[in-house]
Order: structure tokens, then sequence, then C-alpha cells
């Protein structure tokens, strides 16, 4: 696998010298500062590209390339975007780069409650909380028919036994405080959407009646709407990725549940063959990120590694863990319900080529002092990489793959 690391451009406060220190191959990144719906001009991506290659790295993925929301649901500006969605994949292409996760995720990207729950070693983690989202849904968001969705919520079998969400959403309300809430909608709206050239920044004056707008979008979207939506796309593009020899690769929702009335259509086994299928086409792939696909307990990671592996053309190595109560938090990158030492297997057979980045990482040491973005420590995903080149290396000799450690002599 060629050792990845998601890095925000020449901003980023974690240096492209200090990757090249822990064995990073190849970079994702994205132009976080050209704004939705614009083209990726070929002279904005020869200046980063050739500032990694100045490094000794090569940029690997882009992620991402956003997929803008009027593609999504379908808005009467839709062939437009798809055009210069188009127009950007053809620049890509003739700067060398030839592969994009994306997601198809309405509104919200990633989403989580808490940015640094604490785990039991003194570090900090991401974590989910069904009601804390739930009370945001309900009582911030004040969105329509919020409540009767979670009263009629049940956990996947085995989680959350005897557990009523609303009731609990309801009980914090009475907690509740101004400076709570405010915290809430940096966790969920803010801090894990503004540095991703998402729908929110830092700025935003009223970032939920800007939430509320996005949602209103959607309107009669439904499952098989969304679906139709992204086989549109898809097709359309198909032929530039063709041409080009671009790799589309979708990144499954995170997490893997149906929120805020919205449809989510890559989250299971069954959507993903149905994507896979509805366009045959080999540039049509899964970023197989087994952090997001763990939080479904309905998910079993290993077998949907080993059935969609060809398909696969990028690898996000993470792990989550569910707790009894049905929340999850990011667990260590050899724990959880992933099995990343298997996981590493099948893709090392299948294509040992494969990018591969380790994704969100625990906060530690002097991670929390730094500024970084949420998920993103350097430290914490250091130790991950460190964790996973050691499973890459010993895998590799079992099949006997030669392995080179970047940066040392043979």
């Amino acid at each position: 696998m060629e050792k990845t690391w998601r890095w925000f451009g020449k901003k980023d406060k974690i240096t492209l010298s200090m990757l090249k220190q822990i064995g990073v191959e190849g970079i994702v990144t994205a132009l976080h500062d050209v704004p939705l719906g614009e083209v990726w001009t070929r002279e904005k991506i020869r200046d980063l590209r050739e500032y990694i290659e100045s490094y000794g790295m090569r940029w690997s993925v882009v992620e991402s390339l956003p997929v803008v929301e009027t593609i999504k649901y379908g808005g009467p500006d839709r062939d437009h975007q798809i055009e210069v969605y188009k127009q950007s994949l053809r620049n890509l292409s003739a700067e060398g780069i030839h592969c994009i996760c994306y997601n198809f995720m309405p509104v919200l990207d990633w989403a989580r409650t808490d940015l640094s729950h604490p785990n039991p070693n003194g570090t900090t983690n991401l974590y989910f909380n069904y009601a804390e989202f739930a009370y945001f849904d309900i009582y911030i968001l004040k969105r329509e028919g919020a409540r009767e969705e979670w009263a009629s919520f049940t956990f996947p079998e085995g989680y959350g036994v005897g557990r009523n969400v609303l009731e609990e959403a309801d009980a914090l309300a009475k907690t509740m405080t101004p400076e709570k809430d405010h915290a809430l909608v940096e966790n969920i709206v803010i801090k894990t959407q503004g540095f991703v050239s998402g729908n929110f920044s830092e700025g935003d004056e009223a970032p939920i009646q800007k939430f509320r707008e996005f949602l209103s979008l959607y309107k009669g979207i439904d499952k098989a709407a969304l679906r139709a939506n992204m086989k549109y796309f898809l097709e359309a593009i198909m032929p530039v990725c063709d041409e080009c020899d671009m790799n589309m690769c979708v990144h499954p929702d995170d997490p893997p549940i149906e929120i805020l009335g919205l449809p989510r259509i890559v989250r299971t086994e069954e959507d993903i063959r149905w994507f896979l299928d509805a366009v045959p086409n080999k540039h049509n792939g899964l970023t197989f990120c087994a952090g997001s696909l763990s939080a479904g307990a309905y998910n079993n990671v290993t077998a949907l590694a080993r059935e969609f592996a060809s398909r696969t053309h990028f690898v996000h190595l993470r792990s989550c863990h569910i707790f009894p109560s049905g929340d999850f938090t990011e667990a260590s990158h050899l724990g959880g319900r992933a099995d990343i030492v298997e996981l590493v297997r099948i893709f090392e057979k299948e294509n040992p080529s494969l990018p591969m980045r380790v994704d969100h990482g625990m906060t530690m040491l002097d991670d929390a002092d730094k500024g970084y973005n949420a998920g993103y420590s350097f430290i914490g995903r250091m130790f991950a990489m460190g964790q996973v080149q050691g499973i890459i290396a010993t895998v590799d000799r079992e099949l006997g793959i030669q392995y080179k450690q970047p940066g040392f002599f043979d």
C-alpha cells in the first residue's frame, strides 16, 4: 500500500517536511481555497502538485473535489455544475492526478457530537452520542418531524437495549445552557465541516439558519431520488473518467445512519452493491473507509473488504468501537470493530499499490495545544501510522512482497 496522509495545504500547521520524516509517500489534499462550484484550474493544481513534489512526495489522491448540493438534490443548475466538475477532472488528469475521493452525503459531511471525548489512557477521540444529536435536531435545529422520528428510532439488535433516545434528549433539554448549545453546534456543524471546503465555515454568523436552508433543498428527496441523482452524476462524468483514466471513489456515509430526515445511500453492503452495479464502469469505485463502515453495527467490515476489494481505489484504515448503548467512538487502530490486520491482508493481495491513509487519530500529548483540525492530530495520527506501517510490513513479509520504509536505505 502507498502510505498517504491527508494534508490541508500550505497553511496546514503540519508541514510536508514533518510528513516526509514519518514515512509518508503520498499526499491526499484538495484546493481548499477554490470556492464551491468553481473550476479547478491547471495553474492552481500545478502549483500545489509541484510544491508537494519538491518535498519528495506526490499528490496521490484528491480529497475532495466537492460534489455541490445542486448535483445531489437535482437543482436547476445541476448540468452546469456537472460540466464544471468535468473540466476540473480534465485539469487534474492533465497534471497527473487520477484518483478522486468524494462523498454524496446531503448537507453534512461526517458528524460527531464530541470532538475531544476522553479515552481511558488519557488521550481523546471523536465521539457520537445519539441523545445529544437528537437534542441538536429537536431543540436547536427545530427540524419539522424530528421529534416523531426520534420517538420511533431503534438501535441495531444487541445495542441500546432499553434505551429511549427521545426521553434522553428531553432530559438533556433541562440541563443544557446557551454555552453548551453553542459547543454542540460548533462540534456538529462548524468544526467538522468548515475546514474541508464544505457548506459551512468558521465565520458563519447564523449557521443554524443556513443549515435549515440547506435542509429545505432536500424536501421531497427520498432514498430513491438521491440514488437517481447519484447515478445521473456518475453516468455524466464517466466518459471523462474513461478519457482521462480518472478513478472516482465515493466515501461511505459517516456515520452510516439516516440523520436529520436526509437519505443516506452509501452505508451498507446493499448500498455499495447498488451504486457499483448501477454504473458498472471500472472508474466508478469505492473509498473503503473502515472507520465509517465499522460505525454501523450491521456491517461486517472484513466481508465487505473481500467483496468489494476489486472496486476499491482508496483505503481509509481506522476503526470504531460501538458501546452497548449504541453510541460509538474512534478506536485504536489495533482495536474496534474493523480488523485492520485482516483488511491489510485483503487489500495487499488484491492490489498492493492502493493508496492508504490512517484517517482520524487520537489527540495525544501536546496535540491539543496545536490547533489542528478536528480528527486530524499530528502525534495521534503519527502513532497510528506507525502501527499500520508495522502491520503492512508484517503482512508483506507473509505474502512475499518486498517492503521498504520510505527515506531509508535497504
